[in-house]
């Protein structure tokens, strides 16, 4: 795929959103102040390689990693994803941007993987509306994977609730770009 034409793909749900500046014109932002470009790279790095198993992951006692969530103001799904994951328990910590594309190059997620918000979480990288349930269970498996995905934004996914609910996939992926399904999710 060509450099634009991952640009234009990368922006697609950011376009969806309501993220229509200069990003459609192909030019590289930086990421707003509270991240650093150091920080984010070594985040970045860190999410795309599962750490190792640790007895603390699977325990439901234990508490649950923090995750790292990179989205865009504007994003009313976005942040009804990051509410949806308090209400499950999880620490978020997220961090407004304006240059998604580059987070999302960083962390090895594919054009075809691509979401409105992409997120950090003990070794992995979770793209998109993945339901909270489905990252727990990714935390306690452990799989050889990069992270999990669901691709745009379909409806009825956690952030992405109303009328016209349809089944969805949630695929594994790996740096390479490839992917597996992971879980389909019936949200009726």
């Amino acid at each position: 795929m060509s450099r634009s034409a991952l640009a234009v793909a990368l922006l697609l749900p950011a376009i969806a959103c309501g993220e229509v500046d200069s990003h459609t014109a192909g030019q590289a932002r930086d990421v707003s102040a509270e991240t650093s470009a150091e920080g984010r790279s070594a985040e970045a790095r860190s999410g795309v390689s599962p750490a190792p198993a640790t007895p603390t992951a699977s325990t439901p006692t234990a508490p649950l990693p923090t995750v790292l969530v990179y989205k865009t103001e504007s994003c009313g799904c976005c942040n009804g994803w990051v509410d949806h994951l308090r209400a499950a328990g999880f620490t978020v910590d997220a961090r407004n941007v304006v240059d998604l594309m580059s987070i999302k190059r960083d962390a090895g997620v594919s054009a075809s993987h691509a979401s409105c918000h992409t997120a950090l979480v003990d070794g992995y990288v979770v793209e998109g509306h993945v339901p909270a349930d489905q990252i727990r269970r990714l935390l306690a498996e452990r799989p050889v994977v990069a992270g999990l995905a669901v691709p745009g934004m379909p409806t009825g996914s956690p952030g992405m609730e109303g009328p016209g609910a349809a089944p969805y996939q949630i695929l594994a992926f790996d740096r390479r770009g490839g992917s597996t399904v992971y879980a389909t999710v019936d949200p009726r």
